[in-house]
């Protein structure tokens, strides 16, 4: 998960600096890989510092060299509330990829041009991934 995440990475950004913004949307169960997956596209973006689950924070800024990187994690929220603001606010900044998790509860805040990577644990401990 570590190197399709940076894998990924290094295809959104062109000559090395991401322009736009991206939003990244994961969807899997718990324990699937998104964290891992989010790990590779940070290093993949620059980042420097460990990236962490954002489950009990909901949110995470890293700053990278290519792009900075915002974190969410709504697993915990029934209703966004003032985070949905905090999404939209960084949905809309320029060299920024937005990674969303458990993204019921805001559905309607993300945007309909995103990334959709959907990864499925298998019980013979394999993983399957599927990007739209």
């Amino acid at each position: 998960m570590l190197e399709l995440g940076e894998n990924f990475a290094k295809k959104l950004v062109s000559d090395g600096v991401l322009e736009g913004s991206v939003v990244i949307e994961l969807v899997g169960d718990v324990g699937a890989g998104k964290t891992t997956f989010t790990r590779g596209l940070a290093a993949g973006l620059g980042v420097k510092e460990p990236v962490t689950s954002p489950s009990f924070t909901i949110s995470k800024n890293y700053a990278g060299e290519n792009a900075n990187l915002v974190h969410y994690d709504f697993y915990r929220l029934g209703d966004p509330g003032l985070m949905a603001e905090d999404l939209e606010e960084s949905i809309n900044t320029p060299r920024t990829v937005t990674v969303v998790e458990w993204a019921d509860s805001i559905e309607d805040v993300l945007p309909k041009e995103r990334r959709v990577v959907k990864i499925c644990y298998n019980d013979d401990d394999t993983r399957e991934v599927t990007i739209k």
